[in-house]
């Protein structure tokens, strides 16, 4: 028999100061068994970090053609493919070719590391990818605080996530690896 996904409800308050924009969103995600909450966090902060009411939160795992978010235009062209964690090469490859900006966000500190800089050649001409990592220290603090109704009041301000959880506050400064040409 296999094991069942774990159902998260992530209640956010965003405040972004960098794109004036401030809304409230109620994510309800699937934890696939081979997920870690860590993962479960960095594809929430993905959200957080761009966040849109036209964001679809895909099954990426049970999906391998699937982005873990997807935005989409009215006309069905996917205007952003974003991927977390460590896709490899040919799948982010494959995302540029289907959407008009790929970003990529890796949060497993020197793993990511070094999977960045075995697929870093590969990727070289790809001019719509981004690869911004979130610091490891800072996913591992939020994960550990992740229960399966997980209040966040986030403000953005000058690309950092400032996070709070309940009387804790945890700063997300991501990094970026590579830009956009």
């Amino acid at each position: 028999m296999a094991l069942k996904s774990t159902v998260f409800k992530f209640q956010l308050q965003i405040a972004d100061l960098d794109r004036h924009y401030y809304a409230d969103h109620v994510l309800t995600l699937a934890r696939h068994p081979s997920e870690t909450d860590q993962r479960l966090v960095a594809r929430v902060l993905a959200f957080v970090r761009l966040a849109d009411a036209r964001f679809d939160l895909t099954s990426a795992l049970c999906e391998p053609d699937e982005p873990d978010l997807c935005l989409r235009a009215l006309d069905g062209r996917i205007e952003r493919w974003i991927d977390v964690g460590q896709p490899d090469a040919r799948r982010i490859i494959r995302a540029a070719g289907r959407a008009e900006r790929v970003i990529v966000h890796p949060f497993a500190g020197s793993t990511s590391a070094l999977w960045w800089s075995g697929v870093q050649r590969d990727l070289a001409r790809l001019r719509t990818l981004e690869v911004i990592a979130f610091p490891e220290d800072a996913v591992k603090a939020l994960a550990a605080a992740v229960t399966r109704t997980t209040h966040w009041q986030v403000t953005l301000q000058d690309g950092v996530m400032m996070v709070t959880v309940g009387e804790r506050c945890v700063t997300v400064a991501p990094d970026t690896w590579r830009g956009m040409d």
